[in-house]
């Protein structure tokens, strides 16, 4: 009968693992700018993302981005960042709102996404702006996105620091 029970408290355990964990190995979008922003917004709602750790939920932004920006990141980029690492892994998105100066006018999406073998000479970034309401303005290997982002080379092509 104890045999029984341990197996039965096993089998409770692995099952409980993987009703919490089914998300984890959840399919990403291709690096297609309307595939992405369905995924985003609907199947993975950004807005319901943590902001990057250490950011407040607005903070002052400059060009080409908005006066002001809030930064959001999906799990795989702030576990990422939780964990010192230097470059983000295939997965992580970070996605900035672009705001104007009266921090209420929204004026562009501008979201990166590790993708596994995409662009290696861009750090495998997919770029992306979208307008507030989610017109595609630029998707891809966004030459301007790469052109500014390429300063930054040695920090995954991040202004922001992960390390």
């Amino acid at each position: 009968m104890k045999k029984i029970l341990i197996v039965c408290l096993g089998l409770a355990t692995v099952l409980a693992f993987l009703i919490v964990y089914s998300g984890a190995d959840e399919e990403m979008p291709s690096p297609n700018g309307e595939e992405f922003w369905t995924y985003i917004t609907e199947t993975n709602s950004y807005k319901m993302w943590d902001h990057w750790p250490g950011y407040p939920d607005m903070y002052p932004g400059q060009s080409p981005h908005g006066a002001y920006l809030k930064l959001y990141v999906n799990d795989i980029a702030h576990e990422a960042i939780q964990n010192g690492k230097e470059t983000m892994p295939d997965g992580a998105i970070i996605i900035k709102e672009n705001y104007g100066k009266d921090k209420e006018s929204l004026m562009a999406i501008t979201p990166m996404y590790k993708v596994k073998d995409y662009d290696p000479d861009a750090g495998n970034w997919f770029w992306a702006k979208y307008g507030a309401k989610g017109k595609i303005m630029a998707s891809g290997k966004v030459e301007g996105c790469i052109n500014c982002h390429k300063s930054k080379k040695e920090n995954d092509w991040l202004f922001t620091e992960i390390k």
